[in-house]
């Protein structure tokens, strides 16, 4: 199967990859793989406005990674992963979801001067 969008992590991302334990990472990784391929609200799902969120559970653990969508190139969507969180409870924090926008106006008007 094609995929649909490639997926580019920013630092912070990255890094919070990094962090969580490997078999965490490793399960992280194939959902997001998955992701890719397959159309399932269970592990990418819009979460407010144009931020979105790869969900894994591992281990009664929730680990959440904040998105957006970059369609500008015809040819290429991507995916931007901006950071993550291991979630504590159902509500996912504002400060998340503003600190995701935040990135990405960031992203746009930096991609704009180019």
């Amino acid at each position: 199967m094609a995929e649909k969008f490639r997926v580019l992590f920013l630092e912070e991302a990255a890094e919070f990859l990094d962090l969580v334990d490997p078999k965490a990472r490793e399960k992280i990784i194939f959902n997001i793989r998955k992701a890719q391929v397959l159309n399932d609200k269970k592990l990418f799902k819009k979460l407010k406005g144009e931020i979105w969120e790869f969900r894994t559970l591992f281990n009664k653990t929730y680990y959440r990674l904040f998105a957006f969508w970059d369609k500008t190139e015809k040819t290429d969507t991507l995916v931007i992963s901006t950071h993550g969180i291991v979630k504590k409870t159902d509500k996912t924090p504002m400060s998340d979801l503003e600190k995701a926008e935040n990135i990405r106006k960031l992203y746009f008007r930096q991609k704009n001067e180019k």
